[in-house]
């Protein structure tokens, strides 16, 4: 698979370092004055600075929860997903959607959470204990 290329507004460099860096562990790759390349579990995310960051809340319910629209994130291994969210609660970050079962029992069960980062963009972390029921219908 390809690596994607996501590049997201940030109100502080040093915030989306700390948080994109230090807590989830994504390495850096090169930056500027008003940017930063994280390699985001393989895949290239770029914080660009945007200091009047305005962002948009929008809902759209599923499986009975309000996800945040728009959002992004990756699909980790179950053992990932595990150890990520574990993480997040050690350092009381703030769920929008806690880690939890989507779908249970249904074709697409997945583990899920959704938190924001210090811009307020909104992520979504989410696993399969089958990987090929990524697209399953």
């Amino acid at each position: 698979m390809q690596p994607f290329h996501l590049a997201i507004p940030v109100h502080d460099l040093a915030a989306a370092r700390a948080f994109y860096g230090q807590l989830l562990g994504c390495a850096e790759g090169r930056s500027s004055d008003s940017w930063v390349d994280f390699d985001f579990f393989g895949h290239q995310l770029v914080a660009h600075l945007d200091p009047g960051r305005r962002p948009r809340a929008h809902h759209n319910v599923v499986d009975g929860q309000d996800v945040p629209v728009p959002h992004y994130g990756i699909v980790l291994d179950w053992g990932q997903w595990h150890e990520l969210a574990e993480r997040m609660r050690t350092h009381a970050v703030q769920f929008v959607i806690e880690p939890g079962i989507r779908f249970a029992g249904q074709v697409g069960e997945q583990a899920t959470m959704f938190f924001h980062d210090p811009s307020d963009n909104a992520l979504e972390f989410k696993a399969f204990k089958d990987p090929a029921r990524l697209f399953a219908r």
